[in-house]
């Protein structure tokens, strides 16, 4: 099984780890204690490790699965990034994806990117709630240069100043915080404020209302994971959504995984960014949770 499709193993997680979280009727609305007690159940999958690792909580995705889950054109953008450039991924893990790009099996799968820019490749940063840091990891920060690579963890991102992160030209997110925050325009204010003008951010969501409007709920009788409703209460597909974001030039493409999976490509094409708000409305615990937002803009 590979890992995106772990990742939506909702049902069996409810059931296994009943005790983490409330049963879907009893699921967050907004200013309510039930909101802060989901919060805190998200934040036990976040730590759980060993034996105790909550089944779909997934941490070790490669590159090849970046590569097979988010848009059809991220494996050009990575490949053409240049020494100067830099690259964030949200939501890490063990960083096996930035590990992959560092190995000499890649450059072989990319010998014309690697001629382009002389062999040298762009800086890497991981970002993870928990520290997922491996002996692989340890092993390539040193065989590396100072910086090329780093692991910034135990905060999310919106707890990082612009200042602190800096600018990056190209953004990942693989069932990372687009997936799992409880405030989706917070969280996209703070990637598009540290991405470079012209910059991409690639990311996904699994089981959610694709743009194409064909596809139904993956699980029976549940709503999709990811809804927004317009302020007059109909629904807004995620896709939308996004386009509507000021200087972001949006494209949205179905992947095919279990459960399936919208890819979106989001490039920066201005700097007067304003993102329309949206209040969290649901909100219940999983890998990865249910979510429900309503614009209020």
């Amino acid at each position: 099984m590979n890992g995106i499709a772990k990742a939506g193993i909702h049902a069996v997680v409810l059931l296994v780890f009943s005790t983490l979280w409330l049963a879907a009727s009893h699921a967050a609305e907004p200013g309510t204690a039930t909101l802060k007690e989901e919060v805190s159940n998200q934040e036990k999958i976040y730590r759980s490790e060993g034996k105790q690792t909550v089944e779909g909580y997934t941490v070790d995705r490669s590159l090849l699965i970046y590569t097979q889950g988010l848009a059809s054109d991220f494996d050009r953008a990575l490949a053409d990034l240049g020494p100067t450039d830099r690259w964030l991924d949200i939501g890490a893990g063990e960083a096996q994806a930035i590990l992959d790009y560092y190995t000499s099996d890649y450059d072989l799968e990319h010998r014309e990117a690697q001629k382009r820019r002389r062999g040298k490749k762009a800086k890497a940063v991981a970002m993870s709630i928990e520290d997922r840091r491996t002996v692989r990891w340890r092993h390539t920060a040193s065989s590396l240069e100072r910086n090329q690579i780093r692991y910034l963890r135990d905060r999310t991102l919106r707890e990082y100043s612009v200042e602190e992160l800096g600018q990056f030209q190209l953004i990942t997110d693989v069932i990372g915080g687009f997936s799992y925050t409880p405030n989706l325009s917070l969280f996209m204010e703070r990637v598009l404020a540290v991405l470079a003008l012209n910059g991409s951010f690639f990311t996904i969501l699994q089981d959610v209302h694709r743009e194409d409007g064909t596809n139904q709920p993956f699980y029976k009788g549940s709503p999709f994971l990811t809804e927004i409703a317009n302020a007059d209460g109909s629904e807004l597909k995620v896709c939308a959504w996004l386009k509507r974001i000021a200087c972001a030039e949006v494209t949205c493409e179905a992947r095919q995984w279990q459960p399936p999976v919208e890819a979106f490509h989001v490039r920066k094409v201005c700097n007067e960014v304003k993102v329309p708000t949206l209040a969290p409305i649901r909100y219940q615990a999983g890998t990865p949770p249910e979510r429900r937002f309503q614009l209020t803009d």
